[in-house]
Parts: C-alpha cells; structure tokens; sequence
C-alpha cells in the first residue's frame, strides 16, 4: 500500500456513498496508490483514521467478496499481518456502478524495502503453510487478478492442477485468442504427463497466498510484516516456493528460512517448472503473447513439445 500520484481516478459515487455508510462520514484526503494493474485503489482519511479503498467497474459476481473472504483465511492462519475487511460491494453494470473493497490502511514503513526482511517473510510463510486443509481447492472459487480461478476440491494434487490450474487456464487463452491448434496440443501433451509428475509429491493441502510476490508485500511501521492481494486456495506448498523462484527469483536468505522452518520434499526441483506453468499461463492471459514461450520451455522440458 504505497502511495503515489500514480492513479488519478476519481472514487465512483457509489462507493462514496459505501465509505460514508460503514464509516458514518464522508472520505477526507483521498490519496493514489502505485502497484495496482487490475483495480483501482486510494489511501482514504475518515475521522482522522486511513483505510484502503480498492474499485473496479465491470467485475464479475462475487469479485471482492472472494478477495474478503481470502484475507480473511489468511487473517485466521495468524502468520502474516493481513489487513481488516470494513466492508465490499460488487459491481451492478445495469447501475454504473463500481465494486469495492474497504479495508484497514497498512502504513508501510518509510525507506524500507521488503527483500531487507527476506528471511523473516520466508519463515512466516512456512507457518502460513502449516495450516492445512481436508483436500485441494476451496469451498469457492475466486480471482488471480481478474482472471477466474477454479477450487473445485479434490484429493488428488495432480487431477486439481492438471484440471483446475492447466485446463481452466486453457479455457482463457482459448477465449482471448492465445491459443493456436498447435498450442492446444502441446498444453494437452503437457496435462497428460502431470499427474504422473506430481505423483511423488506427499505434502498435505497448505494455505496458499496464491499471489506471493514482493508487490503483494508491505513492511509495516513498526516492524509488522503484511501481505495483500491474495488469490487463496489450499494446494501443495510446493507451487508457492516454485512461484516465489520466478522471474529472477526471491531476495537472498527467503529460500533457506523457509527451507529450514519447514524443508521441501525430494523431487521439488524436478517438479518445480511444472507448477511454474500456472503463473506462467496466468501471465500470458493477462498480458499477452510474449508469455507464450516461458510456457513452451517448460513443456519442452518433459517432452511434450
């Protein structure tokens, strides 16, 4: 939650009018905020106290009641500082209306970078990922950014990334026009070798961030170390660290605080750019075709190109 004059927009009435009815004033001082690409989000001051104030407009059913609801299992896992949900909307097209998230202003810690706290953020998410679940997935679905994100539950890892992580992926590109005859191909040859190469992985449903990247990071004043924008499922813990190892990889120390609070199976490096290909196709639908060759490497490298 960094401020900025990054984003200009102004605050719909609609959510003016939710600001004043949770808060009992009228917002004060709005100030942007930098980082968002899928919302738009301002610092707000009511009554002297700042909050978060995330909209959009056009987003699907149940868009920031899936974000609530995922910080409020991240809140209930008592690992990271995760901001209080004050209320959430969502948007009504018919109205021209815009949905909503009103939470808690985390203020980020002046001059602080968040790698300076690598290995602290790395041993707190080995506790994050020690509180389990019964099956992979979740008793709903929700968002990575604005794309749908299936949690159909199942016991098996491998049919729910195979089906709910590839397939649903798939579904998208093929929606957006990314997904040429041949790339559908090697994406099938690349879903029928995943179970298999899963197999070996034992680890029980964690609790995923499911967005866990510096930018979704804040150190707070006061030493509090905070996430924000999660895209919360269960699934092995595996594809949190994997994700974390992308696109230059984390801050020195994260990987061996983690590594020592709660030590990865054998076989995680041989599996590991298989659970990369979620976020890769994650980020081929949402900002186009150049992704597309992260993708096929990692289908290359199990021969399915």
């Amino acid at each position: 939650m960094t401020s900025s004059d990054f984003v200009t927009h102004d605050l719909p009435q609609n959510v003016r009018n939710a600001i004043r009815d949770a808060l009992h004033a009228e917002p004060l001082e709005m100030q942007p905020v930098s980082g968002g690409k899928i919302s738009h989000t301002v610092r707000v001051e009511v009554n002297g106290t700042p909050y978060a104030v995330k909209w959009k407009e056009n987003t699907p059913p149940a868009f920031f009641e899936a974000e609530a609801r995922g910080l409020g299992l991240l809140r209930s896992a008592k690992a990271f500082r995760v901001p209080d949900v004050v209320g959430y909307g969502e948007a009504a097209p018919d109205e021209e209306a815009a949905g909503y998230l009103i939470m808690e202003w985390i203020e980020p810690a002046p001059g602080v970078d968040p790698s300076e706290f690598a290995s602290d953020y790395g041993r707190i998410l080995a506790a994050q990922h020690s509180v389990t679940g019964k099956s992979f997935g979740l008793d709903h679905d929700n968002f990575n950014g604005d794309l749908r994100q299936q949690n159909t539950p199942n016991t098996s890892w491998g049919v729910f990334f195979r089906d709910q992580r590839i397939g649903v992926q798939m579904e998208i590109a093929r929606d957006k026009g990314l997904l040429t005859p041949e790339r559908e191909i090697v994406l099938r040859n690349m879903m029928s070798r995943t179970v298999a190469i899963l197999h070996g992985a034992t680890n029980p449903p964690s609790l995923l961030h499911g967005d866990f990247w510096s930018g979704n990071f804040i150190v707070a004043q006061g030493g509090s170390l905070a996430v924000v924008d999660p895209s919360v499922y269960y699934g092995d813990r595996e594809i949190e660290i994997a994700y974390t190892e992308m696109f230059g990889g984390p801050p020195a120390g994260f990987l061996e605080a983690y590594r020592r609070a709660y030590p990865l199976a054998s076989g995680y490096e041989y599996r590991r750019p298989l659970l990369q290909l979620y976020p890769m196709l994650v980020h081929m639908n949402h900002f186009g075709d150049d992704y597309w060759s992260g993708v096929e490497a990692i289908c290359r490298y199990y021969g399915a190109v």
